[in-house]
């Protein structure tokens, strides 16, 4: 892909950024309460709670893995249900919530038409399952290059994969792209992936994400 000329309002590290590639759950939309909503749900019905100690394997990370976790913490047995049981309750009672509580992040729209009108390349590089996805992205009213979901990688966050797939299919460099996340997950898998990484302080919105792009140095980079 040709460089752009930079564009003072988004500029990065001297430059456009070939792509941005961003999470969705708890970064463009504010969907990590309900998603871990939906795991203490699915929990319970297992015969047990979702503690602190818990969220490393259920924030940022994709519904096969929280299954997994959810199981193992059963001492395997899944409350007579298998992984892949579990998983598909998990993304039904994700689904519940998200069509009746999905709330877009300050500043989301506003970025998104940003980068739309800089003719910047954008993925979506989600761990959610592509169903989901799809519930959310006419909230978002931005047309990505490219969605990346759970079902299109081998391994999800916090491995490098989906943002390796991402930058494969844009035909980018990973190092001249910008990842946008907010969960320690996804960060690792970001930068794992040799992406400079913006996170998002979920109080603030995208307000410093829009700042980042336009010049400030990328957490990672």
């Amino acid at each position: 892909m040709p460089d752009r000329p930079a564009d003072p309002a988004l500029s990065f590290v001297g430059g456009m950024p070939d792509a941005v590639l961003f999470d969705m759950d708890g970064t463009l939309v504010d969907t990590e309460g309900l998603w871990w909503q939906a795991a203490a749900s699915v929990a319970r019905s297992l015969g047990r709670a979702l503690t602190a100690a818990d969220a490393p394997h259920v924030t940022g990370r994709t519904v096969g893995d929280t299954a997994a976790h959810l199981v193992a913490g059963t001492g395997g047995l899944g409350g007579g249900m298998s992984v892949e049981g579990v998983a598909g309750a998990l993304t039904e009672a994700f689904a519940e919530r998200v069509r009746t509580g999905l709330t877009v992040a300050p500043g989301a729209p506003e970025l998104l038409a940003e980068l739309a009108a800089a003719d910047v390349p954008t993925a979506l590089v989600s761990a959610s399952p592509r169903s989901i996805v799809e519930l959310v992205l006419p909230r978002l009213g931005h047309a990505f290059d490219l969605v990346i979901a759970d079902e299109d990688t081998a391994r999800g966050k916090p491995h490098p994969d989906p943002y390796l797939e991402a930058a494969r299919r844009l035909r980018v460099a990973p190092a001249r792209c910008v990842a946008v996340e907010d969960s320690p997950a996804g960060v690792a898998a970001a930068t794992a992936a040799g992406c400079r990484v913006l996170v998002v302080d979920p109080a603030r919105g995208l307000a410093q994400v829009r700042a980042g792009l336009r010049g400030a140095p990328p957490h990672g980079g």
